[in-house]
């Protein structure tokens, strides 16, 4: 059998009469349509389907964590931009965010799986090179989630000890301090993550509603008590604190970690098969999370700007109480205990963001330990009573002890862990976006028919929901043009000189994995690894 039919999209239907057969392919929660799908994708139905529209647009929501993300990242927006390059790079940002995601969205709706998009690019790319850019585009999707779950255990790390010095300033924060929290808050993620879904998914939509009434929380009162700048320094005034030898060049620099806090808007992709309508809910969920969080996200950095009332302090803050925003609060309200308040609903958002992070970063690993692209592969791909891959849950955890580490030896570990996940997150998408356009200016795909009984890689349908041409083309373009943009400069140091200690090694960390992962598929990974496996 060649490689190429290996992943061929396949439906086996049952001899007549065979009910024990069709019962043991549908999952608790899971439609007829929904188990069909995925049985025309080649998988069997193994997870339980407890999310719902709401449920999954909580998890989303909280794993993009934006309003409150927009407050982290402004720091590097402040120092290679300034108010002004944190409002436009925001903006820019979203607008690249949503036609990426639009076009997740589409492939999402034909292929709604955990492995998401390196199944998708098995399914698009010639058959000379399939398995191999499938088997790429798993290492980075893989490596992109671990960076993110570590990264969301910085921030909650961090931001811990930034509140301790607001309330004690005597409180000197070490970089073995900010480890031992990391440790210590993901492992809520990972208890959190090893009960059912169905928990899982009631606890996203209480998530959801604190993280919009949390919004209005820490708003409301920053507006309402700070004086406000005029809306020539906030929309026009530019900074240029990394020693860039132009303006453009340092808008351009601290342009990616603004995207930060849009990143993992493609959360429900990897939880798609434990998602109830997932042709079209997965779509939905990704354009509501991106269109809700975006604009809030956008509102909290237009109010956060006009706050910005001490630019000197708000600066300086970053160097003790690692974020500049918990000296925003505090000269916006003039209380330390309002402000310790306000910063501590950022706080509980990001220990609820790690629960959504963790989800997703253990399906993927799940699912591509059941194509078996991952070392220990036998033991990734096993599942609990309950349906849960509480095996990949542990090795996240055990992924981010050891990514953690890179704290210990770098002065500014959150640039280098958003852009190593920002650079893995892109050249997946880039790969994707890229694929769709070319097989949909080439008119491979046939309309959507939900009675097909095959659909070959050579013999692609569109799903529920898809962009009219020619806006799909065009969104394409967008979609394309914006990755490579951010994939360019997420390697960029934020300061220059660049010494080790400012260094982004991000890039050391990206370049290791892929030199890895292609020596393994050189010497191993290519014997077996043929794509997704067709379970059915």
């Amino acid at each position: 059998m060649s490689a190429k039919s290996d992943i061929e999209l396949r439906v086996t239907t049952p001899p007549s009469g065979d009910t024990n057969i069709q019962k043991s392919l549908h999952t608790i929660g899971g439609s007829v349509n929904d188990d069909e799908q995925l049985q025309r994708l080649g998988k069997r139905p193994l997870l339980n389907r407890g999310f719902g529209f709401m449920s999954i647009l909580g998890l989303s929501c909280s794993a993009l964590l934006s309003w409150e993300g927009i407050l982290v990242t402004s720091i590097s927006g402040l120092l290679n931009g300034g108010p002004a390059g944190v409002i436009w790079g925001f903006l820019i940002n979203w607008v690249g965010t949503i036609s990426v995601s639009t076009a997740m969205g589409e492939l999402a709706s034909m292929a709604p799986t955990a492995g998401g998009q390196y199944h998708w690019v098995a399914m698009m790319a010639p058959e000379s090179c399939s398995t191999f850019l499938a088997y790429m585009t798993a290492w980075m999707t893989t490596l992109a989630w671990q960076a993110l779950a570590v990264t969301v255990g910085y921030i909650i790390a961090t931001m811990l000890q930034g509140i301790i010095v607001l309330t004690n300033p005597t409180y000197v924060p070490e970089a073995w301090h900010t480890v031992l929290i990391i440790w210590v808050g993901m492992l809520f993620a990972v208890v959190v993550n090893s009960t059912t879904s169905r928990a899982i998914a009631k606890l996203e939509g209480l998530i959801l509603i604190l993280h919009l009434a949390g919004f209005f929380g820490v708003l409301v009162p920053m507006v309402y008590f700070a004086p406000h700048n005029d809306p020539a320094t906030v929309f026009t005034t530019f900074f240029n604190e990394g020693g860039w030898s132009t303006q453009t060049l340092s808008f351009f620099v601290g342009f990616p970690v603004i995207a930060g806090s849009l990143l993992g808007a493609d959360c429900a992709v990897h939880m798609s098969e434990e998602i109830q309508s997932a042709a079209i809910v997965v779509p939905r969920a990704l354009l509501f999370t991106i269109l809700i969080n975006g604009s809030l996200a956008f509102a909290m950095a237009i109010a956060l700007m006009f706050c910005l009332s001490d630019v000197e302090g708000a600066l300086g803050a970053a160097e003790t109480m690692f974020y500049p925003f918990l000296q925003i609060f505090y000269t916006s309200v003039r209380s330390t205990t309002g402000a310790c308040i306000m910063a501590c609903v950022v706080f509980i958002m990001a220990v609820a963001s790690s629960v959504g992070v963790y989800a997703s970063a253990s399906r993927m690993l799940w699912s591509f330990s059941r194509d078996r692209g991952l070392p220990f592969d036998r033991y990734l791909v096993k599942l609990t009573r309950n349906s849960l891959p509480v095996n990949a849950i542990l090795t996240t955890l055990a992924i981010t002890v050891l990514l953690s580490l890179i704290v210990l030896g770098s002065a500014i570990a959150l640039n280098a862990l958003l852009s190593l996940a920002i650079a893995a997150l892109f050249s997946s998408y880039l790969l994707v976006c890229s694929l769709l356009l070319w097989r949909r200016t080439t008119g491979a795909f046939q309309p959507h028919y939900a009675a097909s009984d095959v659909i070959t890689s050579g013999n692609l349908a569109w799903g529920p929901w898809k962009l009219p041409e020619p806006l799909g083309i065009v969104n394409n373009v967008v979609a394309c043009l914006y990755s490579i943009l951010l994939l360019f400069w997420s390697f960029w140091p934020q300061t220059t000189p660049t010494t080790p200690e400012n260094a982004n090694w991000s890039v050391l960390v990206w370049g290791a994995v892929v030199i890895f992962s292609i020596v393994w598929y050189v010497v191993r990974a290519r014997h077996y690894f043929k794509g997704p496996i067709k379970e059915i």
